[in-house]
């Protein structure tokens, strides 16, 4: 079974982030995000104004949009508006561009300098790209956000392995236990199979879980995420 945290649990590990960390695990278990779904954000992914969060090429390489919290996003007006002067830093150095997949790198040659396509958490300085070796801005590494929430863990008194993707199936999880019905947290997820999703109905509540689970919320699959409220909500 899945580590998955109470919603006590999750308030806890949150309030040991602050700033842009902060900003990271509200996304992660707001949203249901994969570890690097998360990282990869470009700013062009965000949708402010329609509470989404576009995923680009997720596993198995597929779009889907999912829900953002209304309490996130004042935090990510002003998170943007802090990419963009940085952005305009980059261009000002004349910084190279963003890594950009090849096909579109040849489709848009001037989208890596752009800031649409800019990283939503980007590092605080430029870096060797770990595809080219090319010294530009990157987003922020895999492990460091790992250990980050590692630490923030033992901080708040949290005595299960907590890795991110905790904050993942935790998102899934309170989601069920709501009522959501299971194909919509399954579009949410990016779940190829509907079977990924019932592991999260096999904790120890699962037998009254599954019992009650409606199986479609046909207004919320016609526009994924749009008509569900995030649990950090």
């Amino acid at each position: 079974m899945p580590v998955v945290l109470s919603q006590e649990e999750t308030a806890r590990l949150l309030n040991e982030f602050h700033g842009t960390e902060r900003l990271m695990g509200e996304l992660m278990y707001g949203s249901g995000l994969r570890l690097m779904e998360l990282l990869r954000l470009r700013v062009k992914d965000l949708d402010l104004d329609r509470r989404q969060v576009v995923v680009r090429g997720g596993k198995g390489d597929k779009d889907r949009a999912t829900t953002l919290a209304e309490r996130t996003v004042e935090g990510l007006r002003a998170h943007v508006l802090r990419l963009r002067a940085l952005w305009e830093k980059d261009v000002k150095a004349s910084a190279p561009g963003v890594y950009m997949p090849e096909a579109l790198g040849r489709k848009y040659p001037g989208a890596g300098v752009s800031l649409p396509w800019q990283w939503v958490f980007p590092t605080k300085g430029l870096v060797a790209d770990p595809e080219s070796g090319m010294v530009r801005r990157h987003h922020v590494n895999e492990k460091s956000w790992q250990r980050a929430v590692k630490e923030a863990a033992g901080r708040a008194g949290i005595t299960k392995r907590v890795t991110p993707h905790v904050l993942r199936h935790s998102f899934a999880t309170h989601l069920l236990e709501r009522g959501t019905d299971i194909r919509t947290v399954q579009t949410l997820m990016g779940h190829k199979d509907v079977k990924t999703t019932e592991i999260y109905c096999q904790q120890p509540w699962g037998g009254r879980m599954a019992g009650r689970l409606p199986l479609v919320g046909s207004h919320v699959m016609k526009q994924p995420g749009l008509g569900v409220r995030s649990p950090l909500d």
